[in-house]
């Protein structure tokens, strides 16, 4: 059976009940106007707490439910309490997207007052004795938590006690009596958000709508996760991706990757715990990034770029097979550490020959009598270079750059070549055969690599697939391994097809994929939440003018650039034509139906703009409260005729 559903962030959902953003149980009507709409899923961005961070990607805690999303007046029968309660809705009512930090912190100190007035109550409670027992990881995040309020909410690598701590300390901190009101504030907070949130996902569920989560592939190195479980994390790399057209140096996220040898020999149980508990309240779950569970992008701690990243797990290229390439010892060090020369230094500090020497002295030795410097032992990593006692911002920048400039990389085991290797000082100074020599090994470690990659990936998603009943539909863009479609086949999971990326990039013209081509076993949507919108991208980006031509409407009113509720009607209609089971369309692209709710500024449409941190991403809000969307009959009738797929 074919179905639409739609995307939305949870703080998006805005209702006359909110306190600043949408809130657990506003899913309910949210629910009622999908209902209505014709619409069977609900898609939304990851609901863990993030702390002082805006975006769901950087959880605090894998299992943690974000006290942002509080529907505060089911908590209190205090009238001072509600008071002020109505104070702060009517403080955010008219605002058009959240304040994230400062509504946060006022949230929490309602929710902290709301505790204490019924402290006593709670810490008695059998019922929250028994979901505490339930629920063990609540223990860590709690102790974690109240850790980061003594510490102002600096990260823990930043904390003067309790960096390193065991599951034995873990537990004397959590039963320390000097701080158990504390302690159970977090328990109680947890338990109340469970709470507001099984209530919804259940009403979603009783009206035939399923409920599709989020789960982030990666974990925040300052998390209670990462703290508390240091042996499923590799703290010496950190995930992301190599370099590509829009990201010249690559994307460091600044997480640690995962230590799949210990999680293996764990029965990979934080992850599959981090499922169960996630199934308490959805029905699917996107797997977000699952090209890392083949292989990760890791880039070693302390590089500020992605630059001299490499694929985990990796064949490394042994000094014995270069050595049959020809190459000795001399000519291996020339391939893999970078070498500077005096003059490139020089031209970025006022051609000053000797003051050029004096600086490279500081963190540079110098080759014999050669005008040609290489780095100290000292220089692990490029903010090594950052941080050094050299004063000029051009010569550091320059010496960063001159750092990338290798080919090879020495690991523990051999050597792996930089994404950009090509492109390097070393691999223009090869000859011909050499450059064939090395390609050729490069073609055969590649070959063995797409097998280990295979491997895990059929390992670690077969395990955790199978540890609950929830649908799994997979992240998969941008992939670029041969095996990965396969894989995702045979485990049953669902690829994702986004519209204006579904193309055959392969031909000449990189045509569209027809929509009855996509594979059945797939999500199509017209947007993501790190894309634009779809009036965003009609209007202003060059492919729509190819979908166009690809698909030309029958309505003659409709034209490139120009975007109106026909416009929106003729794309959605086409998207639902589609051959995937699932089409999950951002809200934003559904309410294009209904030019009322066009923004006057495109751009504010949006969920996120990747490689920006501002106070303006993660913060959309609906432009409408839901009780008006329920009564926007015309609209409702728009999405239904839709949503109708054969």
């Amino acid at each position: 059976m074919k179905l639409t559903g739609t995307a939305i962030p949870l703080g998006a959902i805005k209702t006359k009940k909110s306190v600043g953003c949408g809130e657990f149980l506003d899913l309910i009507p949210f629910a009622d106007f999908c209902k209505k709409a014709g619409l069977k899923i609900i898609q939304l961005l990851p609901v863990n707490d993030t702390g002082t961070e805006s975006s769901p990607y950087s959880a605090l805690s894998a299992f943690a439910l974000h006290p942002l999303y509080a529907s505060l007046e089911k908590l209190t029968e205090d009238d001072k309490i509600l008071a002020k309660i109505k104070k702060l809705q009517k403080k955010y009512k008219d605002f058009e997207r959240f304040p994230y930090k400062e509504l946060r912190q006022e949230k929490l100190a309602l929710l902290r007052e709301i505790y204490l007035s019924k402290k006593e109550e709670a810490k008695s409670s059998k019922e929250i004795d028994t979901w505490l027992s339930q629920n063990p990881w609540v223990k860590e995040y709690a102790v974690f938590m109240h850790l980061k309020d003594v510490n102002n909410e600096a990260s823990y690598k930043q904390w003067k006690c309790h960096k390193n701590v065991t599951a034995k300390k873990i537990e004397e901190l959590w039963n320390d009596p000097k701080t158990v009101d504390e302690h159970f504030f977090y328990v109680w907070l947890q338990y109340n958000l469970d709470k507001q949130f099984s209530e919804a996902a259940e009403y979603v569920r009783s009206l035939g709508i399923m409920l599709k989560g989020d789960i982030p592939i990666m974990m925040n190195e300052d998390s209670a996760d990462a703290w508390a479980n240091k042996n499923f994390f590799n703290d010496d790399l950190r995930a992301g991706s190599p370099v590509d057209g829009e990201n010249p140096t690559g994307q460091n996220w600044g997480f640690p990757t995962y230590n799949w040898k210990n999680l293996k020999k764990a029965d990979y149980s934080w992850w599959k715990n981090r499922l169960i508990s996630a199934s308490k309240y959805y029905d699917m779950y996107r797997i977000d990034h699952v090209l890392g569970f083949f292989r990760i992008w890791a880039i070693p701690y302390g590089e500020c770029t992605a630059v001299l990243g490499h694929t985990e797990p990796f064949q490394p290229i042994t000094k014995e097979e270069l050595e049959e390439l020809g190459f000795d010892k001399e000519r291996i060090r020339w391939l893999s550490k970078p070498h500077v020369e005096t003059r490139t230094i020089e031209e970025v500090n006022n051609f000053d020959y000797l003051g050029t020497h004096g600086l490279l002295h500081k963190i540079m030795d110098r080759i014999g009598d050669e005008e040609l410097w290489l780095f100290k032992d000292s220089i692990k990593t490029d903010q090594d270079i950052w941080d050094c006692d050299i004063e000029s911002y051009y010569v550091k920048e320059k010496l960063t750059q001159k750092w990338r400039d290798r080919m090879l990389i020495e690991v523990e085991g051999g050597y792996y070549p930089i994404w950009t290797y090509t492109k390097t000082t070393a691999w223009a100074s090869l000859n011909n055969e050499e450059k064939a020599l090395f390609s050729e090994l490069l073609a055969k470690k590649n070959e063995k690599m797409d097998k280990l990659w295979e491997k895990q990936a059929r390992t670690v998603l077969g395990e955790l697939t199978k540890s609950t009943k929830m649908i799994p539909c997979a992240e998969d863009l941008g992939a670029n391994i041969e095996c990965l479609p396969k894989v995702l086949g045979d485990l049953d999971i669902r690829s994702l097809c986004v519209v204006r990326w579904k193309r055959d990039w392969e031909k000449p013209a990189q045509p569209f994929v027809d929509f009855e081509d996509y594979p059945e076993k797939s999500v199509a949507t017209t947007s993501v939440h790190d894309s634009s919108t779809l009036r965003l991208w009609w209007s202003t980006e060059k492919d729509a003018e190819a979908f166009f031509e690809a698909f030309p409407p029958e309505d003659e009113t409709i034209e490139v650039g120009k975007y109106n509720p026909e416009t929106a009607k003729y794309l959605l209609q086409k998207v639902a034509t589609s051959n995937s089971m699932y089409v999950i369309n951002p809200i934003q692209d559904f309410l294009g139906l209904a030019e009322k709710y066009y923004a006057e500024d495109m751009e504010k449409e949006r969920v996120n703009v990747p490689g920006s941190v501002n106070a303006f991403n993660w913060t959309y809000c609906l432009p409408v409260n839901v009780e008006d969307l329920l009564k926007d009959k015309e609209l409702i009738s728009a999405i239904k005729e839709i949503a109708k797929r054969k």
